[in-house]
């Protein structure tokens, strides 16, 4: 029998739902029993059997990738053959060749390496029964979150373990190119499309038709990555929409009747790459994708990382969500296999249903006791976690407390219910010993105590090798954020305008909403609904009264509200830091290429003088997410002529934002600003 447990981490005992250590049979059978048991999974019921062969000749004879092949011939004075001949070559270049004795061999290594890798894969059994029945009824979207290059196959691991079709998964083109696992993972199911695609018609053609092809004849599930890479901060990623437009042509089309889309959200207790993001956000190198890397990387079979949660969400009906929000008739004005251009209606509707999909993988995602742990040390003065230590008796009750909150605010816990809270807390932060350790009752940050180099390191790098550290534990942080932030920037609202009237701090919370869209996920359009969740949310612990006219701060809800403000403090800090940089550097005109070190540069200043507090400032994404978001706000525009991904600045513009964020400018100014933009 199968060990399992109730995942009661909800506000709702009524929302259990029961979930399947995988692996515990897999440790009482053989490896080679396991990958050669019989597998038979049952399709979508109108799906033709279909090889790699037929599939590929399907695209490259279809009318549409014809259209285009005369078209691109005309354009380039080409010959249609030699347009068509680069098609194919396109295509073997990106299709999928699965095979089940390859699958088998996946499931035969993965096998051994997750038993190394890990206590438990828990799997939620209620959605792999409802992604069973849906697979047979429509064509199938597996929508997984990506955190760790764990995730690229251990969605087949457990659809070949429960006998239910293997996907058809998109991969980047630089897992094609590592000897043998390139083949492997070819055969596994892996479809590979380049990063920089730009403006070459010919191959956006050949992908968004094979892509639909898949689709339209539901021939296999097909999974992406919706975040459109891994998320180097564990934090979910504003999703991209390519791939999103290309799954729901077909149903957009009326070339089938419905399109089943899968969220899953996989959590980890520890990611096997911790120390590479930190450094990546540093501006480290991302080591390339190798053979020889993956061996290399096999150290990592020594360590322990705890549990991994797959939580398959409820299937969506594409159809459904799409009910009275768009109108599809236009697709009947010109040819099904001709290109068009999607309407304004037609665009928002995918990027609202790709927001969704991102949101629903976060409100399935488990947050281990660890990431309740990272919230509470991060709000820890520096000095304190590497010099003085942080008291253990203290951050174990705070840690029990913040347990309390995150259930009020219905997020979902993996904390074991039949261990003692102590031992929960000391096994965690033991598991995660490459981060901080504890010692005589208190509890330090782990810095890197084997430099390379014996020399003495300099200022600038002593503060680099604590950020690494530091940016480690954010990236735990980041894993529980989204439960905290809408309430969140609701308790920063009220502690920037020192207001209490109800329309001023909403008007205070959509402008934060807007500023900080590229670190959070907010669904488009419901800017509304968020304001109330996060008054519902803050009135539910005791932290506010709402009456129709104000929110008042309570006297039993000034814990909770410090704790929320603390918890944006860093991101306040760095954009205000970052707006700074931009205003008093005198060229109005930058690249990306210079923005990113001078800003390091300047924070790395600013933290050994003691003025500035944050370590995350230091992170590329944090320096990215400010320019898109300023971008937005149209107080940064980029020059379209520029070959160098070069900026113009807007200093009033920019040193305005920075005033509304730091309270100089009233609340009741933003009423005038639609959507709470410049």
């Amino acid at each position: 029998m199968t060990s399992t447990y109730k995942d009661s981490g909800t506000a709702s005992l009524n929302d259990e739902e029961e979930f399947t250590d995988i692996l515990e049979e897999r440790r009482r059978n053989t490896d080679l029993g396991y990958a050669l048991r019989t597998f038979n999974p049952q399709p979508y019921k109108g799906a033709p059997s279909c090889s790699t062969s037929d599939l590929n000749k399907a695209v490259l004879e279809s009318q549409y990738l014809r259209y285009i092949a005369k078209e691109i011939a005309l354009e380039t004075g080409s010959s249609v053959e030699k347009v068509r001949q680069e098609a194919r070559g396109i295509l073997e270049e990106m299709s999928h060749n699965l095979q089940l004795g390859f699958i088998r061999l996946m499931a035969y290594t993965f096998n051994k390496v997750f038993k190394r890798l890990f206590r438990s894969i828990y799997v939620n059994m209620e959605g792999l029964n409802m992604l069973q029945q849906a697979i047979q009824e429509s064509p199938v979207i597996l929508m997984p979150n990506h955190r760790s290059y764990v995730d690229f196959l251990i969605v087949s691991f457990v659809l070949f373990t429960y006998d239910i079709p293997i996907p058809v998964i998109a991969a980047g083109i630089p897992l094609a190119s590592m000897k043998v696992v390139g083949e492997i993972l070819r055969r596994s199911g892996a479809f590979f499309i380049r990063r920089a695609i730009g403006s070459d018609k010919l191959y956006w053609a050949v992908l968004s038709e094979y892509v639909r092809t898949i689709v339209r004849t539901g021939c296999a599930p097909l999974e992406f990555y919706v975040e459109g890479f891994r998320s180097r901060t564990l934090k979910s990623v504003v999703p991209k929409l390519g791939m999103m437009d290309m799954v729901l042509e077909p149903y957009f089309k009326g070339e089938v009747f419905d399109i089943t889309l899968v969220p899953i959200s996989i959590s980890y207790d520890r990611v096997v790459e911790e120390s590479l993001l930190a450094l990546e956000l540093l501006g480290v190198p991302k080591p390339k994708e190798s053979t020889t890397g993956l061996f290399k990387a096999s150290r990592v079979l020594q360590e322990d990382y705890g549990c991994m949660h797959v939580n398959f969400g409820r299937p969506l009906s594409v159809r459904q969500l799409c009910e009275g929000k768009i109108n599809r008739s236009e697709y009947n004005l010109i040819p099904r296999d001709l290109p068009q251009r999607p309407s304004t209606e037609i665009q928002d509707c995918v990027n609202w249903l790709a927001h969704l999909i991102v949101r629903t993988q976060e409100e399935g995602a488990l947050i281990s006791p660890w990431s309740l742990m990272a919230c509470l040390l991060l709000q820890a003065p520096i000095t304190t976690l590497t010099e003085e230590g942080l008291q253990w008796h203290g951050l174990t009750e705070k840690t029990l407390w913040l347990r309390k909150l995150v259930l009020d605010f219905r997020g979902r816990l993996n904390w074991p219910a039949h261990t003692p809270d102590s031992d929960v807390m000391s096994s965690t932060v033991a598991l995660h010993h490459s981060i901080v350790h504890h010692k005589a009752g208190r509890v330090y940050l782990v810095q890197d105590g084997n430099p390379a180099s014996q020399d003495p390191l300099s200022p600038e790098e002593k503060v680099m090798r604590t950020a690494a550290a530091v940016l480690m534990l954010v990236s735990y942080r980041n894993q529980a954020f989204h439960v905290f932030v809408r309430p969140g920037i609701l308790a920063t609202a009220i502690h920037i305008t020192k207001s209490t009237q109800k329309d001023e701090l909403f008007s205070f919370f959509c402008f934060l909403r807007d500023v900080f869209s590229n670190e959070f996920i907010f669904i488009p359009g419901r800017a509304s609904q968020d304001f109330d969740e996060a008054c519902s949310l803050l009135q539910k612990c005791g932290a506010v009264h709402i009456s129709q006219q104000e929110v008042t701060v309570l006297e039993t809800g000034l814990e909770v509200l410090s704790f929320l403000q603390k918890l944006l403090q860093p991101f306040l800090e760095s954009y205000q830091l970052i707006f700074r940089y931009l205003c008093e550097n005198g060229a109005h005109v930058f690249t990306e290429k210079q923005f990113l070190p001078a800003v390091r540069n300047l924070a790395t200043k600013l933290i050994l003088s003691g003025d500035l507090h944050t370590f995350e400032v230091l992170s590329s994404d944090t320096q990215k997410n400010v320019l898109s978001a300023l971008r937005r706000l149209e107080a940064v525009t980029k020059l379209r002529a520029s070959q160098q991904n070069e900026y113009k600045v807007n200093k009033a513009a920019v040193r305005r934002t920075g005033d509304i964020l730091s309270g100089k400018i009233p609340p009741e100014s933003l009423h005038a600003i639609p959507d709470a933009r410049l």
